[in-house]
């Protein structure tokens, strides 16, 4: 049976190939802009499989669009959804619903390679989860991410530049201290998780990285590890047959 693994965010929809040992294969990325995607993206997907796995925090038009142009392609197609417990994870919110798939999936991913982990995702937002060695979620935080924040600087102020600019500790112009304030906030906001997670598990938890604004924090954290495909590697986890509540 031929899987393929879907995961549809908010500004990319990412997919693999799923082999027979449960591993995630090579990762494409197809970039969208909140409301629609491109010309020629249905050409990049697969032609024909047997099982589509799919994971969504797009808006709805895109999980539409995507499972339109799967339908024509596979025989099935299964949406993940975030459950209370599973595979050993144990999620803290009262109501599981209200958390995001992405997270949880990414939390799934995290147990699996064994724990503590502070399991970090920079997308639109930056979420913060911590996962003990047992499997517990202790919950989250979920700030503007680094480009959120320019962009929300630059919508209100339009002199402020989008993008551009390097971090530096105290910088002498202002599109790097745009950079160093808003790469800051973020690594602030991680350190603060990272010390707080240590004092609940009693230990230093190290951070598990994910999401496409990673590789701009990854110099700032020597120490992280770095997980491109970790929302995918959930989603198999998910999927596996030996996955239980």
């Amino acid at each position: 049976m031929t899987t393929w693994l879907f995961d549809l965010g908010n500004s990319r929809l990412k997919l693999a190939p799923l082999d027979h040992a449960g591993r995630v294969g090579e990762v494409q990325a197809i970039a969208h802009d909140g409301r629609e995607f491109g010309p020629g993206w249905r050409e990049r997907l697969p032609q024909r499989f047997e099982l589509a796995l799919v994971a969504s925090v797009a808006a709805p038009g895109l999980r539409v669009a995507l499972f339109d142009a799967l339908v024509a392609r596979c025989r099935r197609i299964s949406l993940a959804t975030t459950q209370p417990r599973w595979a050993g994870l144990r999620i803290a919110y009262a109501e599981p619903s209200r958390l995001g798939v992405d997270r949880f999936l990414a939390m799934l991913a995290a147990h699996a390679r064994g724990g503590p982990w502070l399991v970090a995702g920079v997308g639109t937002a930056l979420t913060v989860d911590l996962v003990d060695a047992a499997g517990r979620h202790h919950g989250g935080r979920i700030a503007p991410s680094p480009s959120l924040m320019r962009q929300a600087l630059h919508e209100r102020a339009a002199q402020l530049p989008a993008g551009g600019g390097a971090y530096r500790e105290f910088a002498a112009d202002t599109v790097d201290a745009l950079e160093s304030g808003c790469t800051g906030a973020a690594l602030g906001l991680l350190a603060r998780s990272q010390a707080e997670a240590a004092a609940a598990c009693g230990a230093p938890v190290p951070v598990l990285l994910h999401g496409g604004g990673a590789p701009a924090l990854l110099p700032h954290l020597p120490r992280a590890v770095h997980a491109p495909s970790l929302v995918l590697e959930g989603l198999a986890r998910w999927a596996a047959p030996a996955a239980t509540a």
